[in-house]
């Protein structure tokens, strides 16, 4: 069991206590009804991620409006709950809720309620130490100073622009310090703004973590939450994107058919790592992409935009990484650069570095390294052939190498045939 040192959310104990206006959950009820036919309270809570004794309230208003009615009990046993469907004037109630919202599942938290959490679990709270970091990174071969230019990176909580020659690392240093970060956060399924539902829970991006007060039971005997349902308890998220990233991407996206709205990628990384890969390929240019980010990355907040016309601000809190084979001025102009407050070169591997990747991953692919054949191979096309040396480079040699063997039913190894060919399957003249 996780042991979270960030607060969690407190468990509601009546309607008014979720912050949501009555009017909001009663539509939440009968629409969960109208999807799942005749339910109990505790099966409505399990839906809506509320208490029973809530649900049982709503369900009491529901009942005195005649939108809903009592159906029997739903067994044999005394003790057995009521269950409850749509009646009288409530399927025409219900209807008339579904045009204004199809949306259906848990109960939404409000936005003053999730801009606390935000501020309680910020990303800028938890400390990466140096042993942390190297830990994280020890199955790359990078130089001895690239961890003491990381380690004020990772933990400033701003913006990072990694750049340099192709193949050197960038996308595994950003992925391995997305791993470093281990505090559990905790996630609305969705929130609520000006009577609109946005979803915000993502099973692509968020990680549930296990967390249960076992030392207070529920009436039936299971396990009693351990905090407000509503939301999910997660890593600390990291969501990597390439050259699919468009402006479109960074606002809501309202669907005219169920009506609610989805959070878009980068606000689901709150709390998190979000790393912009291949920066200066996407289909917008660069210097788009920096002003949009602008006031986020120098202020902090961001501000969306409701259909309806109306705007609201929530935190910016993310490690956001920005990944660049191009030269950094290149880019965008000195204003928008400014914006990306480290900026971090990750240097072609030096021979010594090339020789170490080299030798990890012969020994990954249960090969015996030749160091005579090696140095063979690196004076003729490092040395002599001048061409600089990269840290992929040695896989895809190697993995060469594998197939090869693999087809002529040979143990692999190294020669100077298969590693010359290797060098110009990667090489296309």
């Amino acid at each position: 069991m996780s042991a979270p040192i960030i607060p969690a959310p407190p468990i509601p104990s009546i309607p008014e206590d979720t912050g949501i206006e009555r009017e909001i959950l009663l539509k939440l009820v009968g629409k969960t009804l109208f999807i799942h036919g005749t339910m109990t309270p505790s099966a409505i809570a399990r839906e809506m991620r509320l208490s029973a004794s809530i649900i049982s309230l709503l369900l009491k208003d529901l009942q005195k409006l005649q939108y809903v009615e009592a159906k029997g009990l739903a067994g044999a046993d005394i003790r057995s709950e009521l269950r409850f469907a749509l009646g009288g004037k409530g399927h025409e109630w219900v209807a008339d809720a579904m045009t204004q919202s199809q949306y259906v599942g848990p109960a939404p938290v409000n936005l003053s309620t999730f801009i606390e959490q935000i501020r309680r679990q910020s990303i800028a709270r938890e400390r990466i130490t140096k042993g942390k970091l190297q830990e994280c990174l020890s199955h790359l071969v990078l130089p001895d100073d690239l961890v003491d230019q990381l380690g004020p990176a990772v933990n400033s909580a701003r913006s990072v622009l990694f750049y340099g020659d192709p193949g050197n690392g960038k996308t595994s240093i950003a992925i391995a310090v997305g791993g470093a970060f281990q505090d559990t956060i905790y996630v609305p399924y969705c929130f609520e703004v000006g009577g609109q539902i946005i979803n915000f829970f993502d099973p692509t991006i968020h990680t549930p973590v296990e967390i249960q007060d076992t030392s207070a039971a529920g009436t039936n005997g299971s396990a009693k939450p351990a905090y407000d349902m509503r939301w999910q308890a997660c890593r600390r998220p990291f969501v990597l994107t390439g050259g699919e990233l468009n402006l479109d991407m960074l606002d809501l996206a309202f669907n005219p058919i169920s009506r609610f709205y989805e959070a878009p990628v980068h606000f689901k990384a709150t709390g998190g790592v979000f790393v912009v890969d291949d920066f200066g390929r996407q289909r917008t240019d660069p210097q788009s992409v920096l002003n949009r980010w602008i006031i986020p990355l120098e202020r902090h907040h961001d501000q969306l935009t409701l259909h309806t016309g109306k705007k609201f601000s929530v935190p910016f809190d993310q490690l956001a990484i920005f990944s660049t084979n191009l030269e950094p001025e290149k880019l965008a102009d000195a204003g928008a650069l400014r914006r990306l407050y480290y900026k971090i070169k990750v240097p072609t591997p030096t021979a010594n570095d090339y020789r170490s990747i080299f030798e990890d991953v012969v020994a990954q692919h249960d090969m015996e390294f030749d160091q005579t054949i090696f140095t063979r191979f690196f004076e003729k096309n490092y040395g002599i052939g001048g061409s600089i040396p990269a840290g992929h480079h040695p896989k895809y040699i190697v993995d060469f190498i594998e197939s090869v063997c693999n087809f002529r039913g040979d143990r692999p190894h190294m020669d100077d045939a298969l590693m010359e060919g290797g060098w110009n399957n990667l090489n296309v003249r």
